[in-house]
C-alpha cells in the first residue's frame, strides 16, 4: 500500500473516531448497545473498510443504511 493512501485512510479513520467520541461524550446517559447491535455495527464497518480498499481514490464511498 502506498504511503499516501495509508495516510489518507488513517486520517479518515481518525476523523470518524473523533466524531464518534464527541457524540459519545454528549450522550453519556445512553444505554450500552447489545451484542447483536455491536455485531451489526462491526459488520458494516468491515464492509465500509473493504469498499474503501477496492474503490478508486477519486471516487468517494457513500453508504446508506
Amino acid at each position: 500500500m502506498h504511503a499516501d493512501v495509508h495516510l489518507r485512510i488513517h486520517q479518515l479513520h481518525a476523523t470518524e473516531l473523533h466524531r464518534e467520541a464527541a457524540a459519545t461524550a454528549r450522550s453519556r446517559t445512553a444505554p450500552h448497545p447489545s451484542a447483536a447491535t455491536f455485531r451489526v455495527q462491526l459488520g458494516w464497518k468491515l464492509v465500509e473498510t473493504g469498499l474503501r480498499l477496492v474503490t478508486a481514490a477519486d471516487r468517494p464511498v457513500t453508504l446508506t443504511a
